[in-house]
């Protein structure tokens, strides 16, 4: 058996994994949205203190299964220096303590085994990762062997919901919180622009986006602020849809100002329908741009599955469009189980078992902040 811990960002998770079969015997997580959440986001040296005093818990109430460990697993990398720091300290305590090897594992790879926790990995693969802080397009050989096709040029696609959220005046994690009052709101309501509409460069950005959210909500917020949302009456009103859709923008004639550059309160004076149609509007382009990308991609490869996996990954939007996306390629897709898109210790663990099996050890464990998935070795 395998004892996993994940520390990376705001989750405190150790599982334990039986290498032979995979199966799980014990998982534990504790997450801290609640400390984090009148922040409006994670705080890295609270969430390193929150850490330091949770994983000696957490650890501890696994005592029962150390006899039976066979090797310590961790992830080091990418993540919060401050985050990743008391994980690594943990398990190069318990591995000295109990004599075991010790594992190494990168946070990413661990989300690409989510896919696959209760059994062989299946390659090649394509595999979107979309969470908090990445924002990738992956193909994955036959070999194992990692190359990054796409990545976001700014903002995460996780993190743009975070911010949009804020913006709105909602709480923190911000993905949630935007889904479901994006399902009472209109989704055509305000006409933000598409991304990168009509380029052929496999990237994201995700920062205009925002921008847009952050102009429409101060136009409602201040009627001061020099921009305007104005009804597209290029789409016609008649008795039969009385619906108008808006668009943000920029009323030049008064000049730029200072005052233009600030964003909205987070005590936001928004009416509720409008927030609820900028949630919806953000969620629908937001989604949209995933699509449209993947669709370059798919154009150049010729992939039987494909994977979604992170935090992100759960928006049921998203993963409505996703299968007809695949589904219109004739490609298999794999979701995470649920419970496990977000940062956990089992796809760890999950991780750990194949290196455990390659015999793949470190000898002095080396904390990255940063790094990166291309060319990366994952079996």
């Amino acid at each position: 058996m395998i004892l996993a811990i994940e520390s990376s960002c705001d989750d405190s998770s150790v599982a334990i994994m039986k290498a032979s079969d995979f199966s799980l015997i014990h998982y534990e997580k504790i997450s801290q949205e609640k400390e984090h959440a009148k922040y409006g986001g994670v705080v890295p040296e609270l969430a390193a203190r929150l850490h330091t005093a949770a994983l000696p818990k957490v650890i501890l109430r696994a005592k029962e299964h150390f006899k039976a460990l066979k090797a310590i697993a961790v992830t080091n990398e990418p993540g919060l220096s401050v985050s990743l720091l008391p994980g690594i300290v943990a398990a190069k305590a318990l591995a000295t303590a109990l004599n075991l090897p010790l594992i190494s594992v990168n946070h990413l790879v661990g989300h690409i085994y989510s896919l696959f926790l209760e059994g062989p990995i299946k390659l090649p693969l394509g595999v979107l990762l979309v969470s908090g802080g990445h924002t990738m397009i992956l193909g994955i050989s036959k070999t194992g062997v990692i190359s990054v096709l796409g990545a976001t040029s700014d903002d995460s696609f996780g993190e743009s919901f975070d911010k949009s959220a804020k913006m709105l005046g909602l709480g923190y994690p911000g993905g949630p919180q935007i889904q479901n009052l994006a399902l009472k709101g209109d989704d055509r309501a305000y006409d933000f622009s598409l991304p990168l509409k009509g380029t052929k460069r496999l990237e994201y950005s995700f920062s205009g986006l925002k921008n847009q959210v952050r102009l429409a909500c101060l136009e409602l917020e201040n009627s001061r602020i020099p921009y305007s949302v104005i009804p597209r009456l290029d789409r016609g009103i008649s008795s039969e849809n009385s619906r108008i859709s808006y668009s943000v923008i920029p009323r030049l004639d008064r000049g730029i100002s200072s005052e233009n550059s600030r964003i909205p309160s987070e005590n936001s004076r928004i009416p509720s329908q409008q927030k609820a149609n900028i949630a919806a509007s953000f969620e629908r382009v937001a989604c949209l741009h995933i699509i449209d990308r993947l669709k370059l991609a798919f154009s150049s490869q010729k992939w039987a599955r494909f994977g979604v996996v992170g935090g992100a990954s759960a928006n049921l939007r998203l993963r409505g469009m996703l299968e007809n996306l695949c589904a219109s390629y004739d490609c298999e897709l794999l979701f995470a189980p649920l419970e496990y898109c977000s940062d956990n210790a089992v796809m760890i663990a999950r991780a750990a078992v194949t290196k455990y099996h390659n015999k793949d050890f470190c000898g002095s464990l080396e904390m990255h902040p940063r790094s990166s998935l291309e060319n990366l070795k994952i079996i």
